[in-house]
């Protein structure tokens, strides 16, 4: 089948579902089906692609395949193009984008019946995976930008989704006005390289790119990476995705584990050539990581909302991926991606399962004339006891909280585990800072382990905790909800087995970060960054991590099954003021409140720019209409009414147009 047909279908479909669910109230209003007609199209199409990608991953040969279709714009030296790029990491990429995508797809079905946005709801979760496929499949920047761009929109519309509520307004704008900082950084690097360069596309830039000189490399591999701690969540552009859970959770499940995060990660993956050109800005960004990762994990120890735990918990995986970045370990990165896309997908859509069964209990004290107003069915405190009611969500949750955990031969522990070691045989290869970012990895992975078992035992086990449990029982969710959750639950278990030999091709053992090492656009070889580490020492930092796993879940378990809340408040008293911190984000939002906002913006900004905005600004605005309207009054005294006036008009007009003829005048 033509390539160049396939790469129309998996971006098209797509879109198209966006069309047909924003256009069909207008036809299917008086059909009781609609929703699930709706669903069902907004699925297909995110499925199909996901058929057809996997279609071009099994048939794919090695060698990029490039569609271009047209130039989106000429000027000068300046040639766009619309061309997209099928090779392995772009493959690997679309795969996890339409496949949990459209999982998470199936799971809205249920989750947002009723929903009288339903049909909005679909047309926007399209148009996010068009945007992203647009971004994974891209063959130069621009183009690229163009789907990075994309995904920031509909990442505004879906968190500010159900828009009655302002603190939803406030987070879509915070998420969007946050990004546009790091996206500015991005045009300037994409300025620098089109100024080096003479051009865009992804053959010139990763051939030419890695022979500029120091300074300049250091700049634009910095400027990327700026662009990337945005949209990827890092210090200090990660304070939106934490308030991104404002929207429906399956939204938050596709933002935080197919779509919009991975986007940064993805962009330093696709220049690896050019960052590992700029080992100094490699430094920064393993470090950046390495900090996020520990930081976010020690804010989820303190949080009591099960999505915003889930949310930092995104955040430090991410931080994860940036370390193996930062080692040169772009494969491995990529890996945990993949790993995590698993794992955190169903993470977040069992939360929303559990949301979804506490809302029910929420409705039914409201109806019976309770007071409801400290009931949060978001709140892991107004839980427990869930497995009882909810077995395949408290199931799946398990398995995933495992995978994160880093439970041996789980998913996390192959893709998590691969990132410690290959900044420990970083650092061996004598580059210092990476020992710092191997140490803080290990103690996060403590941590990780730690807070999601938590999350799971404040939330399934121990004795309900709300009013009358025998009275008001949750309900296991619909099945076009458990499905998907089964479906991520075995994959957060055995997917991480992909990164072991599994097929052969042309004679070579087909390992991930072998499908990805060379053959991506990262052309610098393994041996060329990292020294051999001792297989003796290797399998004792497997052991090490195995270990710190096994034992802080047991741990967790036993404290938590036996204290349950009052260990939370016992962690409160012990670590006092550093809890405090914890819980109050290291006062992050704080910070950027009162000083961004409040001072800079608010204070010196309206100061400053008051007298140029009210006398220049909407003078000129101002003034162009009372123009217009002065003109429009001369205009008026011509309009007498009167047929003579018309006529006299008409003849001097004639008159003029033929002395003109003439005379030349």
């Amino acid at each position: 089948m033509d390539p160049d047909l396939l790469i129309r279908l998996i971006l098209l479909l797509p879109l198209s579902g966006a069309v047909i669910n924003g256009i069909a109230p207008l036809f299917l209003s008086q059909f009781r089906t609609r929703e699930t007609l709706l669903g069902t199209i907004g699925t297909a199409v995110v499925a199909v692609p996901f058929l057809l990608t996997l279609f071009l991953f099994l048939s794919y040969g090695g060698d990029p395949i490039v569609a271009d279709f047209y130039t989106w714009m000429a000027a000068g030296d300046l040639d766009l193009r619309f061309a997209y790029r099928i090779d392995a990491l772009s493959l690997l990429m679309t795969l996890v984008v339409t496949g949990v995508g459209g999982i998470i797809h199936l799971y809205s079905i249920g989750y947002m019946h009723g929903d009288e946005g339903y049909w909005r709801f679909f047309a926007y979760l399209n148009l996010f995976i068009f945007a992203m496929l647009n971004l994974v499949l891209a063959n130069n920047l621009p183009v690229l930008f163009l789907g990075w761009e994309g995904v920031g929109l509909c990442s505004y519309l879906l968190i500010g989704f159900w828009y009655t509520d302002p603190s939803n307004s406030t987070a879509a704008n915070k998420a969007f006005i946050v990004n546009r900082i790091g996206d500015f950084a991005f045009l300037v690097a994409m300025f620098l390289l089109f100024r080096e360069l003479g051009a865009l596309s992804f053959d010139v830039i990763l051939s030419q790119g890695p022979q500029l000189s120091t300074a300049t490399l250091n700049w634009i591999v910095l400027l990327l990476f700026i662009g990337a701690t945005g949209k990827s969540a890092q210090i200090p552009l990660f304070v939106w995705l934490p308030d991104a859970m404002a929207g429906p959770t399956p939204v938050s499940a596709l933002i935080h584990a197919a779509t919009m995060v991975t986007s940064g990660l993805y962009l330093l993956a696709r220049l690896s050539a050019v960052v590992l050109s700029a080992p100094t800005v490699m430094a920064i960004i393993g470090i950046t990581g390495a900090v996020t990762a520990l930081m976010a994990a020690t804010i989820a120890i303190a949080q009591t909302d099960i999505k915003r735990v889930l949310a930092y918990s995104t955040v430090s995986q991410l931080g994860y991926m940036f370390m193996a970045a930062g080692v040169g370990a772009f494969f491995v990165a990529i890996f945990h991606v993949v790993t995590h896309a698993f794992f955190k997908a169903c993470l977040f859509l069992g939360s929303g399962s559990v949301i979804h069964g506490m809302e029910e209990v929420e409705h039914e004290l409201k109806e019976e004339g309770h007071d409801v107003s400290d009931f949060d069915p978001q709140d892991m405190r107004t839980m427990g006891g869930l497995k009882r009611y909810m077995p395949s969500t408290r199931w799946t949750y398990l398995l995933a909280t495992i995978a994160i955990s880093g439970i041996p031969l789980t998913a996390g522990f192959f893709s998590k585990d691969e990132i410690l070691f290959k900044a420990f045989e970083f650092g061996y290869a004598g580059h210092g800072y990476a020992w710092a970012v191997w140490g803080v990895g290990v103690i996060t992975a403590l941590l990780t382990a730690f807070y999601m078992m938590r999350s799971y035992m404040l939330t399934f086990e121990g004795e309900p905790r709300w009013r009358a449990p025998d009275r008001y029982e949750p309900h296991e969710s619909p099945s076009s909800m458990t499905i998907p959750l089964w479906t991520l639950g075995v994959l957060s278990l055995i997917g991480g087995f992909i990164g072991l030999p599994a097929v052969i091709k042309g004679g070579k053992w087909n390992w991930i970060h072998h499908y990805l090492g060379a053959e991506y656009g990262g052309p610098v070889a393994e041996a060329s960054i990292h020294t051999h580490v001792p297989l003796a020492l290797e399998w004792g930092l497997i052991g090490l991590s195995s270990v710190i796993a096994i034992g802080t879940v047991y741990y967790t378990w036993s404290v938590y099954s036996t204290q349950g809340l009052a260990f939370d408040d016992r962690l409160a008293r012990n670590f006092a003021g550093v809890y405090q911190t914890w819980k109050d984000k290291y006062y992050w939002d704080d910070f950027y409140n009162d000083v961004v906002v409040h001072t800079v913006i608010h204070g010196v900004g309206r100061k400053s720019f008051a007298a140029f905005d009210t006398h220049i600004v909407d003078g000129t605005v101002n003034g162009i209409a009372r123009l217009a309207q002065r003109a429009s009054a001369l205009l008026r005294l011509t309009q007498t009414g009167i047929v003579q006036n018309y006529a006299l008009g008409l003849v001097l007009g004639v008159a003029l147009i033929i002395g003109i003829m003439l005379f030349g005048i």
